[in-house]
């Protein structure tokens, strides 16, 4: 409300979000409020003295403004900063705004759109002098300005408000005390908001009828309330698979006729169950994949060492050159039949360490060299390869003839499946095919063994055991709760808690819905915790103070005047005066002629001079000395109220600095003028843009805005370039520029006639006359004639059709020639007008006097 004319429907759901965060109510996009600061609010002069701006400096990331410039300002009196749309005042008055701490802070300060964006902040110095003593200033936009600067007020539309209040009076309201009025049409309008929300979140709880009843359910169902939890509602309305089939079970229990006869049944199902898990753990344990992995390591370690011994044979086999087959299986059953057999044919000899004449175990011929053969032979067999071949392969063998002998069969015979599969048919599909699969895993590994290849680990089978466990545990506690269901005491305590369940059933079924009306409940409670926050009697309270502070008949005279001076004489404020409870209370009631919206009944330049006079009227009814700054003060207004602002601004200017940024010709015109009339200091000056960016100074006004003497000046640095452009024989761009001279040198006429010629007596747009400039003007033939001769050459070149009719274009020695008659002519009319003033502000001597 401080920096915007009227918040927004986002603004109001931000503030609608805050409220609620700040109740207890979450909000989904973690907005968090912004505490006014001293970077937020408009602050009172804090400079310590008379406080004057004398230049802005080195703008950095400003829009498109030049950087590293200086833009210079009077330091009493008017300065009048001129700039065509575009050319950078924008920039310059944002600046102000931000650093000044203006009331309106909307417009953001953007950084150059063709240079590569960054994070770092607009900067800007600004040159000023505190009681005479000079000073530089440094800005950072997002933080405090230089409280140097609070002093300097800016113009802003929203500096005052004229509404219809509750008394149907149009009622005005200073600078700042309608942020009390604008809060309090913010709580009203979140007041509605919050019971709009609580309307929309009434939760209908007949829904919830059906679970009304003497349980836990029904209890919690018609105590539901604010306080009510999730946890609470969730304890009984989230039921555990346990659960549900408990409630299964008992619901088949309490309709079952024979409870005793069928648990004795169940039970030996159950046993039977239990039996068959038990045996798919066993079984399946046999073929797992650690059993597969460790029959294969086992393999591979065989068949390893294998070719380790086998090499081992051929080596020993060439080395004696034996016959083929030495060293391989057939020979070591003959060799190790050979050592049995020497136990009984040579009982004082150890095999195979026999004589040479001892006869051969096996040919039973004398072993002559044979008996160091036979040594060889136990080397040979005893060696590592050897022993490490008939390890692996013993422990192979021990692995593999245990599976293979090993029954896999589960004992599901068809009784035990058909009961089975009334309980749970895919269970007893599973345990059917459970059979199979174990086969064909022993299939899997006798083919690997016999193929000497072992495809990768496979997965384990599937764990049919768990379910059956947890089958063998339902079927063991149904027959449990028909042997208890055989009492009636029993059977009706069964009663009891099969309601609980049923009604937690219902419950579970439309638990969603319950939670969701006990939040909408404790929702509905946030919100009317947010009730005594917007609660206006305190702003009232706060308003009321303020307003007997500020509201004077000092204030009142002042808007009055200032209203008559701007053109608005028919507006009149009044101090309006009462007494409530005691307690006097004030308010500027402004006279209008019919209770509707002061929009609908001033016209825009009487609403303009209500913002404008009261903006003046409040600066100096506080006594500030700081200067005022305006942006655009006239923009739409008609000619005539034009004038009235221009000579109001630049009365102004005669006891405090004025300045303003104006893109108005005319506007600038009549400022220039008052400033002369009135003896007012005025420093005139016009932004442009260059290469280097927008808002250069210029300490030259638009050739317009000139009088006569710098239209002759501007016009002479014009035949400057045309020399130059003629020299080099740029025709084209000589040929522009001579046309462009010829058409200023005809505005330069124009002016002429009515500053110095007239002497300002009449002036384009001005409505007045002012004759008392007459006493300064005369017109004779030779005026006539060179006016005429000057017009006409310069529109020779201007036209168009002058051009396509092949007029030569002038050398720039004529065109020197014509600026110069020009002047020539200004300085004889001028000198005349002094004469002419002369003479007739003479004293007029009496007739009677006169010899």
């Amino acid at each position: 409300m401080l920096s915007k004319s009227a918040l927004s429907a986002e603004d109001y759901e931000d503030l609608f979000a805050l409220l609620k965060a700040e109740h207890g109510i979450p909000d989904h996009k973690n907005r968090v409020p912004t505490k006014l600061d001293a970077k937020i609010a408009p602050l009172p002069s804090q400079s310590g003295g008379h406080v004057q701006l004398t230049a802005i400096k080195n703008l950095v990331r400003v829009n498109a403004i030049a950087e590293a410039l200086k833009l210079p300002i009077g330091a009493t009196g008017l300065t009048v900063i001129y700039g065509d749309n575009g050319a950078g005042k924008s920039g310059y008055s944002r600046v102000l705004k931000k650093a000044c701490r203006a009331r309106d802070q909307l417009e953001l300060i953007l950084s150059n759109a063709h240079k590569p964006a960054g994070s770092a902040p607009a900067e800007a110095d600004f040159e000023i002098k505190i009681n005479g003593t000079a000073k530089d200033c440094h800005w950072i936009n997002g933080k405090p300005g230089p409280p140097e600067l609070s002093s300097i007020a800016i113009f802003d539309s929203r500096c005052a408000r004229a509404y219809l209040d509750s008394e149907d009076d149009f009622s005005y309201v200073p600078y700042g005390l309608d942020v009390f009025e604008s809060l309090a049409v913010v709580c009203r309008q979140l007041k509605k908001m919050v019971d709009t929300e609580y309307a929309q979140s009434t939760p209908d709880l007949t829904a919830f009828a059906l679970l009304d009843g003497p349980t836990a359910v029904g209890k919690l169902i018609a105590a539901l309330s604010a306080k009510t939890t999730t946890a609470q509602i969730d304890a009984l309305g989230l039921l555990t698979p346990e659960e549900l089939a408990h409630h299964t079970s008992l619901q088949a229990t309490l309709k079952e006729s024979n409870a005793k006869e069928k648990a004795a049944r169940l039970n030996i199902l159950a046993k039977r169950i239990t039996t068959l898990a038990h045996a798919v753990d066993e079984r399946g344990a046999w073929v797992n994949s650690t059993v597969y992995s460790k029959l294969k390591t086992l393999a591979e370690s065989y068949y390893s060492a294998r070719r380790v011994a086998s090499v081992a044979a051929q080596q020993f086999k060439e080395d004696e050159q034996l016959l083929s087959g030495t060293g391989g299986e057939a020979w070591r059953a003959l060799f190790e039949a050979a050592r049995q057999f020497a136990l009984e044919s040579h009982p004082n000899h150890t095999f195979p360490h026999l004589e040479p004449d001892s006869p051969c175990p096996l040919c039973q011929e004398p072993l002559n060299q044979g008996a160091a053969r036979l040594k060889k032979f136990e080397a040979f067999v005893t060696q590592e390869a050897e022993k490490n071949m008939q390890a692996c392969r013993t422990a192979l063998r021990d692995e593999y003839s245990a599976l293979m002998r090993r029954s896999l069969e589960l004992g599901l015979d068809d009784l035990a499946y058909g009961e089975i599969e009334a309980l749970d048919k895919p269970l007893a599909e599973a345990c059917r095919g459970f059979e199979g699969e174990l086969t064909g895993r022993r299939d899997l590994i006798k083919k690997a063994v016999a193929d000497q290849t072992w495809p990768d680990v496979p997965v384990d089978l599937a764990n049919l055991s768990a379910p059956l466990q947890a089958l063998a545990s339902k079927v063991a506690a149904e027959a449990q709760a028909l042997e208890k269901a055989a009492d009636e005491k029993t059977r009706a305590l069964l009663q009891v808690e099969f309601n609980e369940l049923d009604a937690r059933m219902r419950l579970s079924q439309v638990r969603t819905a319950v939670i969701g009306a006990a939040e909408k409940l404790r929702h509905q409670s946030r919100l009317n915790a947010c009730q005594p926050a917007l609660k206006t009697m305190g702003i009232s309270l706060k308003a009321s103070e303020i307003a007997q502070a500020v509201v004077s008949k000092e204030l009142a005279d002042a808007l009055n005047k200032e209203f008559k001076a701007l053109g608005a004489a028919s507006l009149k404020v009044v101090l309006a005066s009462r007494t409530d409870k005691g307690k006097p209370l004030h308010k500027l009631k402004l006279e209008l002629p019919q209770s509707r919206s002061p929009a609908d009944i001033l016209s825009e330049g009487e609403q303009r001079a209500i913002a404008i006079g009261s903006f003046l009227a409040e600066v100096n009814v506080i006594g500030s000395e700081g200067g005022v700054i305006f942006d655009d003060p006239v923009s739409s207004l008609d000619h005539h109220r034009r004038e009235l602002v221009a000579r109001r601004l630049v009365s102004e200017g005669n006891h405090r600095q004025v300045i303003i940024f104006t893109h108005d010709i005319y506007f600038l015109r009549l400022l220039m003028d008052e400033a002369e009339l009135q003896g007012v200091p005025i420093v005139s000056q016009s932004l442009t843009r260059t290469p280097a960016g927008y808002g250069v100074a210029d300490p030259e006004l638009p050739f317009e805005a000139r009088k006569t003497t710098l239209r002759l000046a501007a016009l002479r640095d014009q035949y400057v370039k045309i020399v130059k452009l003629h020299q080099a024989g740029d025709l084209k761009e000589y040929t522009r520029l001579t046309m462009d001279a010829y058409r200023d040198l005809r505005k330069a006429w124009e002016g002429a006639i009515e500053e110095v010629l007239f002497g300002r007596v009449v002036m384009r747009f001005r409505k007045s006359i002012q004759t008392d400039r007459l006493d300064t003007v005369s017109v004779d033939n030779g005026d006539y004639d060179e006016i005429e001769k000057g017009m006409t050459k310069c529109s020779n070149y201007v036209h168009d059709k002058a051009m396509e009719g092949g007029t030569a274009v002038p050398q720039p020695a004529e065109l020197l020639d014509d600026i110069n008659a020009l002047d020539k002519w200004r300085i004889k009319v001028d000198s005349r007008s002094k004469e002419l003033k002369k003479m007739r502000d003479a004293p007029v001597t009496s007739k009677s006097s006169v010899k």
